[in-house]
């Protein structure tokens, strides 16, 4: 089989891969309906392995989709990609609507580099134009790795269920040693405030947590607090 078809029998498995993460996790299955999965699965691995190619360390800015750009927090990530731009980071997202766009687009207009990492849902996440690499995912899993294995910080803004998922799966990660310490900071201190007492008051005392843990946490109020705590861990030659 020639290269040209080997890429072409790639392409058409990809191009199967969309619905299959809700048919794997339907429960068990047959054998070689796993086996597929794991084919499909791979090749998702392969295609970021291959798109995600790009200069300088990496800062991962995770938060919602339902911002516009009027609100505050849009704001707050347009500032922060493009403070992290002009630092001579790049600025990865997942790829969509919201604070995701907010980042990307002040990296972009800074002139940095702006990567989207995208997942197919039926609402809510639609790719946002401010990226120079994009690539778009079916299962949340293997987006999450690519998001996490490039990075190295990470910026959580104001979300929802997805955005505190991905806060504790990287502190899990740091947590458990399967990943380096690097920074991860909750901007916008008033929003995850309560959280940082929940840590405090309720899971510290209880031994479910200890300090070092609570500790990889840092809240900033600012950008520039961001860009501090940052740039202390990650020091980057300005672009």
């Amino acid at each position: 089989m020639t290269s040209q078809q080997n890429k072409n029998e790639a392409e058409s498995l990809l191009a199967k891969v969309s619905g299959t993460e809700k048919m794997f996790l339907t429960g068990r299955r047959s054998r070689e309906e796993d086996l597929e999965s794991a084919v499909r699965i791979f090749l998702e691995f392969l295609r970021g392995f291959e798109t995600l190619v790009f200069p300088g360390p990496c800062v991962t800015v995770f938060g919602s989709a339902r911002f516009n750009e009027d609100h505050r927090y849009y704001k707050l990530a347009h500032e922060l990609g493009s403070r992290l731009a002009r630092s001579g980071y790049t600025v990865m997202t997942g790829g969509g609507p919201g604070i995701m766009e907010a980042a990307n687009r002040g990296a972009k207009e800074s002139g940095g580099h702006s990567i989207g990492c995208n997942i197919q849902l039926p609402r809510e996440q639609k790719p946002n134009p401010y990226v120079d690499r994009f690539i778009e995912f079916e299962h949340f899993f293997v987006r999450k790795v690519m998001l996490v294995k490039y990075s190295s910080a990470f910026v959580l803004m104001p979300g929802g269920f997805g955005t505190l998922d991905e806060l504790f799966e990287v502190t899990t990660l740091m947590q458990t040693r399967k990943l380096e310490a690097f920074p991860i900071i909750c901007l916008g201190r008033d929003y995850w405030n309560r959280l940082q007492a929940f840590m405090q008051d309720t899971l510290l005392p209880e031994g479910t947590v200890d300090m070092t843990d609570v500790e990889l946490i840092k809240n900033a109020e600012s950008v520039d607090d961001a860009m501090q705590h940052i740039e202390k861990c990650l020091p980057c030659t300005s672009a």
